[in-house]
């Protein structure tokens, strides 16, 4: 059975994948950095100081904390703050895997759209022996 396992967690496709999620994690990781860090504060600057990740509705009586964080504390919240947060995370991991995936895709038409080299004559003469001797 350990042998059976062996072959199993290093076929190819297992360590491929294995190796998307570790990158892909790791490229989520930078992408909400980059959301977090860079274009939140920026859209914060441009609706005049506005802070996303604290936006909430309280839905107890004994929420009156000022942050999220606190106010999660202290009892049941809506954090549709942080949700737009992560809304925007998604659509640009998504926005960002459509242009690599088309790059991807535009490289290789390229590499199908380039001509195949010329055979060589004594190849080509060849072929036409073998196929001719392959009729008899």
């Amino acid at each position: 059975m350990l042998e059976e396992f062996k072959k199993f967690a290093l076929r190819g496709n297992v360590v491929d994948l294995a190796v998307g999620v570790i990158i892909g994690a790791a490229f989520g990781t930078i992408v909400s950095s980059l959301v977090g860090d860079i274009i939140m504060p920026i859209i914060g600057a441009i609706t005049g100081g506005l802070d996303f990740s604290n936006y909430f509705i309280a839905l107890s009586s004994k929420v009156d904390a000022a942050s999220y964080a606190e106010a999660k504390k202290q009892g049941a919240v809506l954090g549709y703050g942080q949700f737009l947060t992560v809304t925007l995370n998604f659509i640009i991991v998504a926005f960002v895997l459509f242009l690599v995936i088309r790059a991807m895709v535009k490289l290789q038409q390229q590499e199908e759209a380039k001509p195949k080299p010329e055979t060589p004559a004594d190849i080509k003469l060849l072929t036409e022996i073998r196929d001719l001797l392959a009729k008899r």
